[in-house]
């Protein structure tokens, strides 16, 4: 299931604290995902990586007072009602990585909603994610008993959502630009290699680095990073995208500027112009991306407007969508 698809799943559900289990390859963004939907429900989400925590973790006996009682200690982050806010999200991140005794802990929890018979309010889902074991990255086998008392999503890596996020968080646009031209190299992950590229190793990985570390030390960072294949890609794309023709240029003369004609370039075009997108330029942004044709110009305008929902109050986004309605997000 796409990102989008499962945000709006997981809202439905939390009227209901459906338990909801999200699986899929490392690196896709299933944690992020959750807490975009703890921000879009206004609610707290607690996350736990379980592979770092011990039995002791989910609570220690001591003695009650001065008597031969012994009671339970809870720890902080258990949502204990009557303390806690009354909704949120207790996130339980890789959880397949757990043993079999924080499982177990785990399905109480899913089914009786408390811990050591302190109960959550009732406002409060638990969610988790975790990889496949075919990923090879650590999963153990998850008990019949826990599946049995959750909802379990296969997480799809999707374009066009990566690429509506990428532009929410700032990531470079030559990494979204080159997304755009090589679509199958964003989530491409094979456990039988020691990198791959994923939406985390690009965003941290390349995008975070772009820029920071010496050129000279770009393709082996970015390798480092995505693997050996997709950072000569890539390398090979941002040459092509520093080399560029003046956007500033090309808008000063939309009308005249020469357009290229290989799509790498293209690509790199449509970003770089889309960038530099304003009310102010806006109908210059228009009538060069109409020059660059077909798919080019639904990249131009879609990213620009994405980045800045007020360019669609302009006239010339309105002049550009009326031949451009089949395509319109």
């Amino acid at each position: 299931m796409r990102a989008s698809l499962l945000k709006e799943t997981i809202k439905s559900l939390f009227p209901i604290q459906r338990t909801v289990s999200i699986e899929g390859a490392p690196g896709g963004g299933k944690t992020t995902v959750v807490h975009e939907v703890a921000e879009e429900l206004g609610v707290e989400c607690r996350e736990l990586h379980m592979p770092t925590m011990l039995v002791e973790d989910f609570g220690v006996l001591y003695p009650k007072g001065n008597t031969n009682v012994l009671e339970y200690k809870l720890p902080e982050w258990f949502p204990q009602k009557g303390i806690a806010p009354d909704a949120g999200i207790l996130l339980f991140d890789d959880r397949n990585q757990a043993d079999k005794d924080l499982q177990k802990v785990l399905a109480n929890i899913c089914q009786a909603r408390n811990l050591h018979g302190t109960s959550m309010p009732d406002g409060w889902m638990v969610v988790s994610t975790g990889n496949r074991q075919s990923d090879r990255a650590g999963a153990n086998k998850v008990l019949s008993h826990l599946r049995n008392r959750e909802t379990v999503y296969e997480f799809d890596t999707h374009l066009d959502d990566w690429t509506s996020w990428a532009l929410d968080n700032g990531v470079k646009p030559e990494v979204i630009s080159f997304m755009r031209f090589k679509p199958g190299l964003l989530h491409d992950f094979d456990p039988q290699r020691d990198a791959n590229p994923t939406p985390r190793a690009w965003v941290e990985g390349v995008s975070d680095a772009l820029g920071v570390v010496p050129p000279e030390a770009e393709y082996e960072t970015f390798k480092g990073a995505v693997g050996e294949g997709a950072a000569a890609e890539f390398t090979g794309f941002v040459k092509i995208f520093r080399k560029l023709p003046n956007p500033d240029g090309i808008l000063l003369n939309p009308t005249t500027s020469e357009v290229p004609t290989d799509p790498p370039t293209l690509y790199a075009l449509a970003g770089s112009i889309a960038e530099r997108a304003s009310k102010g330029n806006f109908d210059r942004v228009c009538t060069y991306a109409q020059r660059m044709g077909g798919d080019f110009s639904v990249l131009t305008v879609s990213y620009a407007v994405r980045k800045n929902p007020e360019l669609c109050e302009t006239q010339a986004f309105t002049k550009w969508s009326v031949d451009h309605q089949d395509v319109l997000f």
